[in-house]
């Protein structure tokens, strides 16, 4: 069995590639999030859009006085600018004819990563539209990670939909909504809640860096002999990684528990600074599931965020909790999948052992570190 000592060439860039693409590009803030609300009454569609004012101000230059903070006079004073600027990379159709824009107050909201500019428009469309057609390209040229998160309730239920550079365009049909249809939603935003947060996929990819390999002393590292105890490690990792965020999000949403956003986030990135360094330098326990399940309750809080900027129906709560978690777990798994099975076949490589688990951990850390210092001190690197 030749290959297990020399495997394909092609895996080991492969796997090279895989590690420091989660570093390298890398932003240093939470997500570039906007939320946008459109409540469809007959031929009429009342809407509210929130945008984050750190992100308005990379594309206007809010801040007239450059002492680093936005107030409310300078956003107020760059109103037209914002509104002209926000209802330029929207559009709505209702069955294909568009249905002009209407902007009207503009408002500062608080979300869970910080202050919002919140702008209230209309839209009157010629006729009740049974597809509903949302146009969105708000900071796709000057951010490629930015995501509009849009919600929408026309009175035959509540959808919720992601938009990004890849997906711009959306059509809703109008009916009523089933609750598998309300579950596959749900799962939806959690599949793609994991491949847009790349914090969370830095700490997977951390965690599972060493899962072909054994570690000897403190510093040495050796293959594991056969594949199965590498997948009862990952599965350990993951179950107990999704049982812990499992519990902090649930008790998040429902309002239960609250931590400040600034302490979860900044969290979250020491986290995975801890996580990478071990790889390196032993500072946990060799139960790695324990510290997976550990650290887990704080990126909980972090996927919060994320449902309760949604403002979801309390209804519709317990099963798209159910379905949001489902779909964290079904983007792991893919990342599992993915990396696993070639890092198993280049576990012995002086390549995978040095350039991967070493140098992918320090370069994660590193990126990681940033993270931290950019989150706790709210300064921008």
């Amino acid at each position: 069995m030749r290959w297990r000592r020399s495997p394909p060439r092609a895996i080991l860039p492969l796997l090279v590639a895989a590690v420091l693409s989660f570093a390298l590009p890398a932003s240093a803030h939470k997500s570039s999030d906007s939320y946008l609300t459109l409540v469809v009454t007959g031929t009429h569609i009342d809407g509210r859009w929130d945008i984050a004012l750190r992100d308005l101000a990379n594309a206007i230059d809010l801040d007239a006085d450059g002492n680093g903070a936005i107030t409310w006079a300078e956003l107020r004073a760059r109103e037209g600018d914002v509104t002209s600027y926000a209802m330029s990379h929207l559009g709505l159709a209702a069955d294909g004819v568009q249905c002009p824009l209407t902007p009207h107050r503009l408002r500062v909201a608080s979300h869970s990563d910080g202050t919002y500019a919140a702008l209230d428009f209309d839209a009157a469309c010629l006729a009740s539209p049974h597809a509903l057609g949302v146009a969105y390209w708000l900071f796709f040229d000057i951010d490629p990670q930015h995501r509009g998160i849009v919600r929408i309730d026309d009175g035959a239920g509540t959808r919720t939909a992601i938009f990004s550079p890849r997906d711009r365009q959306q059509t809703f049909e109008r009916s009523a909504l089933r609750p598998m249809h309300q579950l596959g939603e749900a799962i939806r935003l959690g599949v793609e809640h994991i491949f847009a947060g790349i914090d969370h996929l830095c700490f997977l990819v951390a965690l599972l860096l060493p899962s072909v390999l054994v570690r000897r002393g403190r510093t040495g590292w050796s293959p594991v002999s056969r594949l199965r105890p590498a997948l009862v490690d990952v599965l350990k990792i993951v179950t107990a990684f999704t049982l812990a965020h499992s519990i902090t999000l649930t008790l998040s949403v429902l309002e239960v528990l609250h931590l400040p956003s600034r302490l979860v986030e900044s969290g979250i990135a020491a986290s995975v600074v801890v996580v990478a360094v071990n790889n390196v330098f032993p500072v946990l326990a060799e139960d790695r599931w324990a510290a997976a399940f550990a650290l887990g309750l704080l990126h909980g809080f972090g996927f919060s965020a994320t449902l309760m900027d949604l403002g979801l129906p309390r209804q519709n709560l317990a099963l798209t909790l159910f379905g949001f978690n489902v779909g964290v777990e079904i983007g792991q798994m893919c990342v599992v999948a993915a990396f696993v099975p070639l890092a198993y076949l280049a576990r012995r490589t002086w390549l995978y052992q040095r350039v991967c688990l070493v140098g992918g951990s320090l370069a994660i850390a590193g990126v990681a570190g940033l993270w931290l210092v950019e989150r706790a001190f709210g300064v921008k690197l």
